[in-house]
């Protein structure tokens, strides 16, 4: 796949995202696909900060999004390779710092197999 194509997916997303799509968000990934976040394992600490396939995924979003109306993510780095895209961004809330993320996205046959949060 080439690296236009990743950071397509990436832009996608990121409009799925900031225009709280959740369906829109979801098929993008795959179906088993694995997402591990720090703060998966704050809320959610049965899941050890991982959830796998698009029930999880949906459930997990769309939570967010109802207790966060007002998150956007602001893009401010893609780095991509045939595989594997690379996402840091600004995380905004209102009454919140922004706080500063990495995610990278593990993509197969244009579709995201994995993706994963770091932050502080």
């Amino acid at each position: 796949m080439a690296q236009k194509n990743l950071v397509n997916i990436a832009e996608r997303w990121f409009d799925g995202f900031n225009n709280k799509d959740l369906e829109g968000l979801l098929s993008l990934y795959d179906d088993h696909a694995e997402h591990f976040s720090p703060k998966l394992k704050i809320r959610q600490p049965e899941t050890n900060g991982m959830v796998r396939g698009k029930a999880a995924l949906r459930a997990w979003w769309a939570d967010a999004f109802d207790r966060l109306p007002t998150l956007q993510y602001l893009p401010t780095t893609y780095t991509a390779n045939d595989e594997r895209v690379f996402m840091e961004y600004i995380r905004r809330v209102d009454g919140e710092p922004d706080m500063l993320i990495a995610e990278v996205l593990d993509v197969k046959d244009d579709l995201i197999v994995a993706s994963r949060v770091y932050h502080g």
